[in-house]
């Protein structure tokens, strides 16, 4: 059953130019006008795309008693029109921090009754994630785990829209979570997320830095701007820094971001494969898993997992150290390690009884991609070929589909060029984009628009001892074209093409 606070009390906290109208009753804190109904309080600000103060009057049609606004404009108009109607008015801009404070206010704090670790970067994040989530639930901790894939309620799996929601919907979530029991949240932090202020007065633990390489330019314009939001979350610009600030030193951003952490009096600890203080050694890899020993300030232990590849080396380096940070043990570490199977759309295999092996991962940059590729060449050697088939997402940073291009190039043997996500664009056109870097490697390649066609095409022209890399969609279940959107599984089309294969079992 939802709560009912007073409206003053709602705006505690928050920085509010003016108000007007009777401290009304508020059932329910809205952002989107078709969820207001009676007695809910309605934020209309300044978004993206749209403007929600241009949908007061729907929230109030609908019975919203209380309104705030970032528009001095829309105040005046609604406290005029609607003397019965609870109205307050924050900065301009200011939209996303006032939901934050009112949602928390709403729902009691539940941020304030877990410990939060969040990760952010542009790779890794979600395996991170996924691996820190199994070591604490190994030591017998609940949890709220949000990101790309799923959200997980203490224990409960729910689906989740955007890596990081909106913070009414993340409180909200995290209101369930901890009456059911949940002590610990396990958060992705998307760049876009920090920029927009999602996350503003969440109180981070442990903050988790995997990497930053070229992604997301169509939003942030510049690597300075998409670097500066991820330092958001270690600098305390979104409210109080970590506690713990948990950092991969062998980026190159890495160690600025570990001077603002601890300027701003987080605890570093560093993580790398050379000169840091959580280290892998003598890593042993095959397509099955992989094994390591982990070496930290805290001593040694051998860490066996099912995940794979120098890539997956950083992400346990990343959750072992949030997991020290957050009191488990090296041995719980390495339990909680070698219980996670797999993560949904990451080096996950397709496996119909083929003498090759197929692969479904979520590679959707340059440097992802050579991650992937360079994992590949690893388990094929000079007897295998590495089959690449990978596309660019429409409507997104152009920028990069050249580099994407040369870089499935450079660590394959033979590339499929394909569609992504084409949303607005024209699909021929963005592989276009990416062709001019994969003409320069001069790897053979072919190019095939419709993705469940390229799928097949790169399975039938594998052979035995090859290894074939379907990259970029991952765990997505549906396809984004121009004017609709299609169910779309990469994994599921892949093992209906390998079951059409002639001696592959059914």
């Amino acid at each position: 059953m939802q709560p009912v606070r007073r409206f003053e009390e709602l705006l505690r906290g928050c920085e509010v130019v003016r108000r007007a109208g009777p401290n009304a009753e508020i059932g329910s804190v809205e952002y989107d006008s078709r969820r207001a109904g009676a007695g809910s309080l309605f934020l209309a600000m300044q978004g993206g795309t749209t403007d929600g103060n241009r949908y007061i009057g729907k929230a109030l049609g609908q019975g919203a008693a209380g309104v705030v606004t970032d528009s001095a404009a829309a105040f005046a108009e609604t406290a005029r029109r609607h003397p019965e109607i609870a109205v307050a008015e924050v900065p301009a801009g200011g939209g996303r921090r006032a939901m934050a404070v009112l949602a928390a206010n709403f729902f009691a704090h539940p941020e304030a009754q877990m410990k939060l670790s969040g990760v952010t970067g542009t790779n890794g994040k979600t395996t991170t994630a996924f691996l820190l989530d199994a070591m604490l639930n190994s030591v017998g901790r609940k949890t709220v785990l949000v990101g790309t894939i799923e959200n997980h309620v203490a224990g409960a799996v729910r689906p989740a829209p955007h890596t990081t929601p909106e913070s009414r919907d993340l409180i909200a979530l995290f209101r369930e979570g901890v009456d059911a029991g949940a002590t610990e949240g396990v958060m992705e932090v998307s760049s876009h997320a920090l920029a927009q202020g999602r996350v503003y007065g969440l109180p981070y633990d442990v903050a988790i830095f995997t990497n930053l390489t070229q992604d997301h330019l169509d939003f942030h314009g510049t690597m300075e701007n998409y670097f500066a939001a991820k330092r958001a979350l270690f600098d305390g610009e979104m409210g109080a820094p970590p506690r713990v600030a948990v950092i991969n030193i062998d980026d190159a951003y890495g160690a600025e971001l570990a001077a603002s952490a601890r300027s701003a009096g987080a605890q570093i600890v560093s993580y790398g494969l050379a000169a840091a203080e959580l280290r892998a050694e003598d890593a042993r890899m095959a397509a099955s898993g992989m094994s390591f020993r982990l070496v930290a300030p805290e001593g040694e232990t051998e860490m066996r997992t099912r995940l794979t590849g120098r890539v997956n080396l950083y992400n346990l380096l990343a959750a072992s150290g949030a997991a020290l940070a957050r009191g488990l043990t090296l041995g719980q570490i390495a339990e909680g390690a070698a219980a996670l199977e797999c993560v949904p759309g990451r080096f996950q295999t397709v496996d119909a009884g083929q003498p090759f092996t197929v692969v479904v991962d979520y590679a959707h940059t340059d440097d992802a991609l050579r991650n992937l590729t360079a994992l590949a060449r690893e388990f094929v050697g000079q007897s295998g070929r590495v089959i690449t088939l990978f596309g660019c997402g429409g409507d997104r940073d152009r920028a990069k589909r050249p580099k994407m291009g040369r870089a499935a190039g450079e660590g394959s043997d033979l590339v499929v060029l394909t569609s992504d996500n084409p949303r607005s664009e024209d699909p021929e056109a963005i592989m276009a984009d990416a062709l001019p870097g994969l003409l320069a490697t001069g790897t053979e390649f072919v190019t095939e628009v419709d993705r469940a066609r390229a799928i097949r095409l790169a399975v039938e022209a594998a052979r035995p001892g090859d290894i074939v890399l379907i990259a970029g969609k991952g765990h997505e279940k549906e396809q984004i074209l121009r004017d609709r959107t299609v169910p779309f599984d990469d994994g599921a089309v892949a093992a209906d093409a390998l079951r059409g294969l002639e001696g592959v079992r059914a």
